[in-house]
């Protein structure tokens, strides 16, 4: 169905898989694809959770398929906007989006993931952003996601080297949550994702969602007020009634999203 994804739904965890080898690139007809993708996934009730990776070994993604910037009616700018806006849609997705990163994430492919909630990645997996080596810098939003995610100065010393960090590094940073063995990532990247589907109410998972990417971008006292009102949206639903029920006769609660 899909040109440049393979998408697999099991245990409310859609996982799509980025088909482009041999590194996966994201050319600008597979960002409007994933669009479209996201949108599909988003009105399905038998999703809660999406997992995004890249098919064979070597790559996650190894970047945006710079040759095509020219050839869009509208240059790079519209490309640029493209990437902007899709990247955005996946930081402010309802649904819990998680990166894993099967091997090269690099430029474009780093900027994707880094607008995911989460990222796990293989030990032999490569983060870096090489724009500057290239003399352009990270046009989808690397220059202002990666210091607000692992600060300042650490983040110029990736942009402005443009080298490439170990998955460990990128852990010790904050760049990944988890490091797993190369052949145990996508098993261990799809359970947690399935636990997150299967234990979590997925009004609560978007309210967080909401509250947290909103709230970080504003004073403290408005971030409050943020997530006073996710609260008040949330104590009145059947799922916040059937867990606090499930916690008080101890068995595992049957989330519907209501």
């Amino acid at each position: 169905m899909w040109e440049h994804f393979n998408i697999e739904t099991r245990d409310y965890v859609a996982t799509i898989t980025i088909h482009r080898p041999p590194l996966n690139t994201l050319s600008v007809s597979a960002l409007t694809e994933l669009g479209k993708i996201l949108d599909s996934l988003e009105i399905d009730e038998e999703v809660r959770v999406i997992l995004l990776t890249g098919s064979g070994d070597r790559a996650f993604s190894a970047g945006a398929d710079i040759s095509e910037f020219g050839q869009l009616e509208g240059g790079p700018r519209e490309a640029i906007r493209r990437g902007h806006d899709l990247f955005r849609r996946i930081e402010t997705f309802p649904k819990p989006v998680i990166a894993a990163l099967n091997g090269l994430a690099l430029g474009g492919g780093n900027e994707l993931q880094l607008a995911c909630h989460l990222a796990y990645a293989s030990d032999q997996a490569r983060i870096g952003l090489p724009e500057v080596k290239l003399g352009i810098l990270p046009g989808y939003g690397g220059t202002q996601r990666l210091p607000r995610l692992i600060g300042k100065r650490r983040a110029l010393e990736v942009l402005l080297s443009g080298e490439e960090m170990s998955a460990d590094e990128a852990k010790e940073c904050g760049l990944v949550n988890e490091v797993f063995p190369h052949e145990q990532l996508r098993e261990a990247a799809f359970e947690r994702a399935a636990r997150l589907a299967r234990r979590s109410a997925p009004l609560s998972l978007a309210g967080i969602l909401r509250a947290v990417n909103e709230g970080v971008e504003s004073p403290l006292e408005e971030g409050l007020e943020k997530e006073m009102k996710e609260m008040l949206r949330l104590v009145t639903t059947e799922d916040a009634g059937e867990g606090i029920q499930a916690f008080f006769t101890k068995r595992e609660p049957v989330f519907k999203g209501r």
